[in-house]
């Protein structure tokens, strides 16, 4: 048979729909469209009479609406249509066209479901869902494609066989989702079976519309066949995707309006379907399912408070609606197909026998495809044990999502060449009839295998906690009736008749055992410490809920906190509380940031995002200390202090020691930050309390409602002002926090400095210079401790080799041209300035007494890293204090002894000398002179050249002039020389 093209496959499909509704539309114009609404509010007013009844039971209520669906449809049939125009309404949605019935209830339910996923557990069971719903999708395909081809006696060729067997690997994830929430099963195994037939709902389309379009005669190699399911996938995820990014951003400029932020998320799951599977031509159930992962990632955050008890509400309205509806509808359609096929009954085939026998085929071909991957299930994300693996298999719904793709087979069967019309019935029948088995057989029965494998028990751990909180209900009901039971209007109540009304905390009275007893502490039970665990942290993040609807937390900074808390209730089992782990890196500096301070970016722009980072990590810090203290005080208030309770309290404790250093840290080096963060949060506190007392006086009836309104409007601008502008952290300047070089230099010298000196923040871990790279310029220590380090100089007997507060640091090697002499890294936050050498050096010129002020400051450093056993433990004030009033510098020229007395201290500065005795070593600059051990009046040493002394002059010495400048200062006290030196002279 010739193959057709793409094109030609579209315009027969299309050919077969307008064959179809012109064959209809005698019948149809009878009808009055309004109809449709009759049957709407029927269904809906049957759905909760249903659910009404069903309350209680263990009757799915899905199962419930689709035997209710069945009977309308076998009763408006049955009664060859005289229910008048509950009738017509009936036929009118049981012949709606399949794609319309998709697109309008798919997109609500789709991302509904994937919206309300945890987005920390779908990460978690990606590898398991992509598992069942991909590879297991062809599995299933395979499975039941071969036993149609070969078992069935209806000779359809390979292609229509494998086209009813991916049609039919479909689980459907509305009839799952549902069924799911009505048992209650675990959030593990709810993500995975959810997550799986979500995906493979999407895959399992796909490979349908490749067997459809082989089946209306396109033929397709196995490049292209891969070449097609690619682009539909991924073409339909990277649309999901870009209407996410897009759709978010624009929520980031909606400002508490919950109608406009409920209606952008509906608007934006219909268009990304339309788009998806009509304009682009790949899978709009994929594109909605990564849209609403993407939601719930992304987005979860973004509705606060009320605005999220919306969304929640209405999302689960529309679910439930669209859910009644569907199930009824496919209830009818079932039976109006079924019903109306009457050949069925009588052709040699025994359709029935062989529906149920194909009911057989699906349960086993999903206990192939679960068997199969078993292996692979249990190693990736939470691992799948048997018991689970039994509801996997056993939970394999088909739903409506099924039905719809029959009906579409049905209507291209009735006029193509390719198809028969018996073969489009008989995929109606026997999709129709494989929905209603999977949802009354299996959805029915679910819960009884739960309870059969234990899977619906409660732990021993949890009995105790309930049965401990009905004790403390109790106690609380009975505060209550002390503070309510008499009153000065009604005068006392009765409390025995008030405790019949109170039937659950009755037989109650009496010892309230602990949930965790004293025994039970002593053996520390594993299950007992990971319940406690648990439940603090699910404390820790209410708390950050709170914390985000007053204000203290953007969103940004919750969706990191909340990540944390998930992957940390992940390990309670394992390991002690570990939420700070998932938090660490938030705080200390990213290879990100160190590469912008590393790179040729514009300081400015490096500081901007510093200062961002700074604001974010102090956020987190702040919010895990205060999310902390909540949850130890409400778990400590709910179930006192017992062994167990106390342990995860002190694990928590322990937890926060990091953040509280980072804040102190942040607090002594750069207090603003703190400062401008706690303006925010009290600025939107404020604010909202204004807002609320506002709402208040109109619900007292003190303010009409519409000058309520108009102060809200006032209040809800300025908290708008405060979330687009909020005040800014500023990087100090150099005339805020005086540095000792400045103050002791003249005014005029200091105003040229300062007017170049550029405020930097280091992070902890950041270079500021590294050995051997050319001096551009002086860093100022202002805030924060910085470390140096250095293979030529000695640093063995350097205890604590850190410069803190007060430090002048380069400044010796801009003054003598040469590279500097060690690495020097922050130690901790650093505060600092930099001053480029240019301007250092055009000081110089100034005033002599500018450049030996400058060279003596340099020696300050060069003091704590040349002989670290003497000046290590000096403050930085006391040794500027001593070099400035007992220090001398003096220009030897060559050929002159340097005498060193036996009290003082003497440094190189820069030149060369030759050491006494020694004619062949030179010693070069910077070094330290000491005097000879045993010799107390002085040292002498030769320089290495010829000259002579200017006795008692200082002179002023260009650095690039090669003559031995020599610092010394006195130190009375003892003084301790190295060892083993014989010269006394320490380099």
């Amino acid at each position: 048979m010739g193959s057709v093209t793409a094109e030609e496959g579209v315009l027969l499909y299309r050919i077969s729909e307008s064959a179809a509704s012109s064959s209809s539309s005698a019948a149809s114009d009878e009808w009055n469209p309004t109809d449709t609404v009759i049957f709407f509010g029927l269904s809906l007013g049957l759905g909760i009479a249903c659910r009404h009844v069903l309350r209680g039971t263990r009757v799915p209520y899905t199962v419930a609406l689709l035997v209710i669906g069945i009977a309308l449809g076998s009763l408006e049939y049955g009664t060859s249509h005289e229910l008048g125009r509950i009738g017509d309404g009936i036929r009118l949605w049981a012949h709606i066209d399949p794609d319309l019935l998709l697109a309008i209830f798919l997109p609500a339910l789709l991302f509904e479901s994937s919206f309300s996923m945890e987005i920390h557990q779908i990460k978690r069971c990606m590898a398991q869902m992509l598992l069942l719903a991909v590879p297991g999708v062809l599995i299933s395909t395979c499975c039941l494609g071969c036993a149609l081809k070969l078992i069935f006696p209806y000779n359809w060729s390979w292609t229509t066989s494998l086209l009813l067997g991916g049609l039919l690997s479909a689980t459907d994830p509305v009839a799952v989702v549902a069924l799911l929430k009505e048992l209650g099963a675990s959030k593990k195994l709810s993500t995975i079976i959810e997550g799986e037939s979500l995906m493979n709902d999407g895959t399992a389309i796909v490979v349908y519309q490749l067997f459809y379009r082989m089946v209306l005669g396109e033929s397709f190699n196995w490049g292209s066949i891969v070449k097609f399911l690619t682009q539909v996938s991924l073409g339909a995820v990277g649309i999901g995707i870009a209407f996410g990014i897009a759709s978010v951003m624009w929520l980031g400029f909606i400002f508490n309006d919950t109608v406009i932020e409920i209606a952008l998320t509906v608007a934006v799951s219909y268009i990304a379907y339309f788009t998806a599977q009509e304009g682009a031509g790949v899978s709009g159930v994929l594109a909605v399912m990564t849209l609403g992962m993407f939601y719930a990632a992304a987005a979860r955050t973004a509705f606060k408070g009320d605005g999220q008890q919306s969304l929640h509400h209405f999302w689960e309205m529309v679910a439930y609606i669209a859910n009644t509806l569907i199930f009824i509808l496919s209830g009818v359609v079932i039976a109006e197909g079924v019903l109306s096929s009457g050949n069925i009954f009588h052709n040699p085939g025994h359709a029935w026998g062989y529906l149920f026998l194909l009911y057989i085929f699906i349960q086993l071909s999903r206990f192939v495809v679960v068997g199969v991957l078993y292996p692979f299930l249990q190693f990736f994300g939470y691992g799948l044990d048997w018991k689970e693996a039994t509801i996997l298999i056993w939970s394999g719904l088909r739903g409506a999502v099924a039905l719809s793709l029959s009906l579409f087979v049905k209507r291209t069967s009735d006029s193509s060449i390719y198809l028969s019309s018996e073969t489009g019935t008989l995929f109606v029948f026997f999709t129709g009839g494989i929905v209603l088995l999977t949802l009354i057989v299996n959805g029915s029965t679910t819960q009884f295998i739960l309870h059969l494998i234990d899977m619906d028990r409660v732990s021993a751990t949890k009995k105790r906690i309930l049965n401990y909180t009905r004790y403390v209900m109790l106690s609380k009901a009975l505060k209550a009736f002390g503070d309510l039971g008499d009153d000065e209007e009604l005068g006392p109540v009765d409390w025995p008749t008030v405790k019949t009304y109170i039937a659950s905390l009755n037989n109650l009275e009496g010892s309230c055992e602990h949930p965790h007893s004293a025994s039970e502490a002593d053996n520390l039970d594993p299950n007992n410490l990971k319940d406690i665990r648990i439940r603090l942290l699910n404390g820790v993040q209410g708390a950050y809920w709170g914390m985000l609807d007053e204000g203290r937390i953007m969103q940004k900074t919750a969706n990191i906190l909340m990540q944390s808390v998930d992957e940390a209730i992940d390990l309670a089992s394992q390991e002690p509380l570990c939420d700070w782990k998932g938090l660490r890196s938030n705080v200390h500096f990213s290879s990100y940031y160190k590469f912008l301070q590393a790179s040729i970016f514009p300081q400015r722009m490096v500081t901007y995002f510093t200062v961002e980072w700074l604001e974010s990590a102090c956020y987190v810090c702040a919010a895990f200390l205060r999310a902390h203290r909540i949850a130890q005080r409400q778990l400590h208030d709910f179930i006192g202090g017992c062994h167990i309770a106390s342990m995860v309290i002190n694990e928590s404790r322990a937890e926060g020691e990091e953040a509280r250093k980072f804040l102190e840290d942040v607090r002594v080096v750069f207090p603003q930050v703190l400062r401008v963060l706690k303006t925010r949060q009290v600025t939107y506190s404020v604010l909202n309390h204004l807002i609320d007392y506002v709402q208040n006086l109109e619900k007292v009836g003190l303010l009409e409602e519409k000058e309520m309104l108009h102060l809200h409007d006032v209040v809800q601008t300025e908290l708008k002002r405060l979330l687009r502008n909020p005040p800014l952290v500023e990087v100090p300047k150099i005339t805020d926090l005086i540095h000792p070089l400045l103050e002791a230099l003249p005014s005029m010298v200091r105003r040229v400095l300062e007017g170049s000196a550029e405020g930097i923040i280091k992070p902890c871990g950041v270079p500021l210079y590294k050995k051997d790279s050319y001096p551009n310029g002086v860093w100022l220590i202002s805030n924060g401790v910085v470390k140096w380090t250095s293979n030529s100089i000695r640093s063995t007997h350097s205890l604590h080799p850190t410069f803190t507060h007060g430090s002048t640091l380069g400044l010796y090697e801009v003054l003598v041209g040469k590279c500097y002499l060690y690495d020097i890294t922050a130690n901790s936050l650093v505060l600092c300035f930099f001053i480029e050498s240019e301007k250092i050096l055009s000081v110089l010129e100034s005033d002599p007494a500018v450049e030996d002020f400058l060279w003596k400051e340099s020696a300050i450093v060069l003091a704590k890293l040349l002989l670290p056993r003497v000046f290590e433990n000096m403050l930085m004030e006391e040794l500027r204090v001593l070099v400035a009033k007992r220090s001398v510098i003096i220009v030897y020229k060559r050929g002159k002894t340097i005498e060193v007395s036996h009290d003082s201290i003497g440094f190189l500065l820069e030149g060369l000398i030759n050491a006494h005795g020694s004619q062949e070593e030179s010693i070069a600059s910077p070094a330290v002179l000491l005097p000879l051990q045993g010799d107390q009046s002085s040292q002498n040493m030769e320089i290495s050249a010829t000259g002579t002394q200017t006795d008692g002059d200082i002179l002023p010495v260009e650095p690039s002039k090669k003559f031995p400048l020599f610092f010394s200062f006195g130190f009375f006290g003892k003084l301790e020389t190295y060892h083993g030196s014989n010269t006394g002279l320490a380099q």
